[in-house]
């Protein structure tokens, strides 16, 4: 199966991946292919042998193509397309209406806030930082508009799920 997988909206690679027998796979990023044993440990824990090393990936699928990845104390936010999905994906533009509520994607800290009520943001603007995992993750705003409401305070612990900030798209 043919997929192509980006990282935080930066550019794309080309990933085929082909199963040899149970649990081997055949893995060719960007024309490199390597041989990659991988087996299930926990609901979202793979054990993963690649040239010889050892180590383990948890996978925390966010939404119809979203996963975040951690590996060896590194966080990565991907998404993953096969080939029918990015057609598809391509064809259809996103249509968005109405305040738009952005929640934490996994329990953390607030490190930061970095806007207030009634503030103009734009898309992709970074709003709030969360340390999770040892690692500071930067919400952004998902469109422009105004900050309708912020949910949370600098040292505050929020739990999956919970309200970060509200974003009110600008009137038509």
């Amino acid at each position: 199966m043919n997929y192509e997988v980006a990282e935080k909206k930066r550019e794309s690679a080309r990933v085929s991946l082909r199963e040899t027998g149970e649990g081997l796979y055949e893995v060719t990023l960007n024309g490199k292919t390597v041989h990659v044993d991988a087996v299930r440990t926990g609901s979202t824990v793979y054990s993963i042998i690649e040239d010889g090393q050892q180590f383990e990936a948890m996978v925390d699928e966010k939404g119809a193509h979203g996963f975040d990845v951690l590996v060896a104390g590194r966080i990565f936010h991907l998404e993953v397309f096969d080939e029918r999905a990015k057609l598809l994906a391509g064809s259809v533009a996103a249509v968005v209406s109405g305040p738009q509520t952005v929640t934490a994607e996994m329990p953390g800290k607030v490190v930061k806030v970095n806007a207030a009520v009634g503030a103009v943001v734009q898309a992709k603007q970074g709003l709030v930082i969360i340390e999770a995992m040892k690692m500071e993750n930067e919400i952004p705003s998902p469109i422009d508009g105004t900050v309708k409401e912020i949910a949370v305070s600098e040292g505050q612990t929020v739990e999956a799920g919970a309200t970060l900030f509200v974003v009110e798209p600008p009137a038509a």
